[in-house]
């Protein structure tokens, strides 16, 4: 099956599940013609089907809970329940059980597309596997940590806590990209679900998204909740949940309402400090925004002063992800022992082809051949 009807079998079957934005897809399709990188991260479903054909002995290595559509724009940072600041990955939408290599060879992509779009991110595709393989294997050996970021690693947190996401910054930058809509139009499930994460007697204004971020997730209902309180600035979020794009690549989740029972389950298990704001409630995920609670885009991470040093941690926090699964950590040290020499480039290097060629399919094909 060739890129442009997967992709509108994909939608087809996302009809099915939730309601779907049909201005925010047509946007989608846009970004998705424009750059590779954008691409890549806007077609999990995609990956999900071409997988299991070009990497079969590693789509058997031993299933983890698994982010799944992992990649260099999945971190960001979120204050715990004591007010630390935390690093690590921070969308779990496409969360599945899935094979552990899955993620390291999907995040390795990203990161080969990240050094051929972005002249800083100088980082040769070996050293970019060695450093995500090192941090991974690292963590899989003396076990999980998370990555709190006020008292530790500092050049994450230099990263973290850079201009462009201080407050002076964040609030009317966010502002500016959203339109205000009606109180009446707000579904009373969103209402109910973002209540459940504000002060008491809190009453937000809400706004949606002129040109929506989180190109993976395109296309599903989302709101923003802003507002005063107290002297500051608060705002929350509320996006509809879907099934995983696994299954659909499966042939499963025919049933509409189903949702991914796994979204939260991944994340109560992980190795983490957990945003204590982060939750599913009534078909919605809900979370607290703000300066230092958001994700960290790859426009800033190649800023970071030591790229190599911050792939060695998403190999790491990759596998504090993993470390929820059930005699997870027995099983990949197990396996990790016999996957074959320079496993993780050489994959990674056939997935980049796999999905540059789609890219290319795809901007041909241009706008009619999607619709018709």
């Amino acid at each position: 099956m060739e890129i442009v009807e997967a992709t509108r079998r994909f939608e087809a079957w996302l009809r099915r599940q939730i309601t779907v934005v049909k201005k925010d897809l047509d946007y989608k399709h846009a970004q998705m013609r424009s750059d590779p990188f954008l691409f890549f991260r806007a077609t999990y479903y995609r990956w999900a089907q071409v997988w299991p054909e070009q990497c079969p002995k590693l789509r058997v290595a031993p299933e983890v809970f698994a982010v799944g559509d992992l990649h260099l724009e999945n971190f960001g940072t979120w204050r715990d329940a004591e007010g630390r600041l935390v690093w690590g990955v921070n969308d779990f939408d496409e969360a599945h059980p899935i094979a552990f290599t899955n993620d390291l060879v999907r995040l390795a992509v990203s990161a080969l597309l990240a050094a051929r779009t972005s002249a800083q991110f100088r980082v040769t595709p070996a050293e970019i596997c060695a450093q995500l393989a090192d941090g991974y294997r690292t963590v899989i050996e003396k076990g999980g940590e998370p990555f709190v970021l006020m008292e530790n690693h500092p050049k994450l947190r230099k990263m973290a806590l850079q201009d462009l996401r201080q407050p002076a910054a964040f609030w009317p930058h966010l502002e500016a990209k959203t339109i205000p809509i009606m109180r009446g139009d707000i579904p009373d499930s969103v209402r109910a679900a973002i209540g459940k994460i504000l002060p008491k007697g809190a009453k937000p204004e809400y706004r949606v998204l002129k040109t929506p971020k989180g190109l993976g997730s395109l296309g599903r209902r989302r709101y923003l909740a802003m507002l005063e309180w107290e002297g500051g600035r608060m705002a929350r979020e509320a996006k509809a949940v879907a099934p995983s794009a696994n299954l659909w690549a499966a042939g499963k989740g025919k049933r509409s309402g189903e949702g991914n029972p796994w979204l939260e389950k991944i994340v109560r298990a992980a190795v983490r400090c957990e945003d204590p704001y982060y939750e599913v409630r009534r078909g919605w995920l809900v979370r607290r925004l703000g300066p230092d609670c958001s994700r960290i885009d790859l426009d800033e991470l190649v800023h970071h002063e030591d790229l190599t040093l911050l792939l060695h941690g998403m190999g790491a926090e990759t596998a504090n992800v993993h470390f929820g699964t059930p005699k997870g950590r027995k099983r990949i040290r197990e396996a990790w022992g016999e996957l074959p020499k320079n496993w993780l480039e050489t994959a990674a290097e056939r997935m980049l082809k796999c999905s540059l060629k789609d890219w290319r399919n795809f901007k041909a094909a241009g706008k009619k051949k999607l619709a018709a």
